[in-house]
C-alpha cells in the first residue's frame, strides 16, 4: 500500500473513531484521555488532592483528565518536548525529563515531597525500522522506570505505556523489583490491532 493510501486509510479510521468523537464532544484534546479514564475506573488511581506527574503530556488529554480528578487541592505537573497550551490546574514544563534542568524544575515544584502517581503515555519516535524502534522504546521505558524511583513517594504508583515485544518481560520484571504489585492493562480505547499495553506498577518500595 502506498504512503498516500495508508494516510487516507488512517484518516478515515480516525475520523470515524468513537473515542475521537467523544473526546471532541467532551473537550478533551485527544482520544487518549479515555485510556486513562478507563484504567482509573478499574484501578482507582486518581484521587482528590494527589500530586501527579504526566510525562510526554502533549497535547494534554491525560493531563486534562488527571487535573479534573485530583481537583483544586491536587496538582498535575506535565512535561513534554513539544509545546502545550495551558490547561487549568496543570503546571507545564517544556523540556526533556532526562535533562538535569528539567529534573531540577520538577524537584522545585515537588519541594522534597514525592509525587503520588507518575503517568507516561510516551512513545519513542518511530524510524520505520522495527529493531531500532523496539530498542528505542525499551530504552525510553527503562528511563521512565528509573525516573519513577526518583520522583515517586514511597507507596506511589506508575502507569507506563509499552508494547508487547522482546523487551516487555524484562520491563515487567524490573518493575516488580521496585513495586509491590505489577499488572498489565489494555483499555478498550487502545486500538485492538495495536501491540500497545499499559504497565501498572503499584506501591513503590
Amino acid at each position: 500500500m502506498s504512503r498516500n493510501k495508508r494516510t487516507r486509510s488512517w484518516m478515515q479510521t480516525h475520523t470515524s473513531d468513537t473515542y475521537v468523537k467523544q473526546a471532541r464532544q467532551a473537550g478533551y484534546r485527544s482520544r487518549a484521555a479515555y485510556k486513562l479514564l478507563e484504567i482509573d475506573e478499574r484501578d482507582h488511581l486518581l484521587k482528590p488532592g494527589m500530586t501527579v506527574i504526566d510525562l510526554g503530556a502533549a497535547p494534554g488529554g491525560w493531563s486534562q483528565a488527571a487535573a479534573a480528578k485530583v481537583g483544586a487541592k491536587g496538582r498535575v505537573i506535565a512535561i513534554d518536548l513539544l509545546e502545550m497550551p495551558a490547561i487549568p490546574g496543570v503546571t507545564f514544563i517544556h523540556g526533556d525529563f532526562t535533562d538535569t534542568a528539567t529534573q531540577e524544575a520538577i524537584g522545585a515544584l515537588l519541594e522534597g515531597v514525592g509525587a503520588d502517581l507518575l503517568l507516561s503515555d510516551m512513545s519513542a519516535n518511530l524510524t520505520g525500522v522495527r529493531d531500532v524502534d523496539q530498542a528505542n522504546t525499551e530504552h525510553l521505558n527503562d528511563l521512565t522506570l528509573l525516573f519513577s524511583t526518583e520522583v515517586l513517594r514511597k507507596g506511589g504508583d506508575l502507569l507506563i505505556k509499552t508494547f508487547h515485544g522482546p523487551g516487555f518481560e524484562a520491563l515487567r520484571d524490573a518493575a516488580r523489583h521496585g513495586f509491590d504489585k505489577v499488572a498489565v492493562r489494555k483499555p478498550k480505547a487502545s486500538r485492538t490491532h495495536s501491540a500497545e499495553v499499559y504497565l501498572l506498577a503499584r506501591g513503590r518500595g
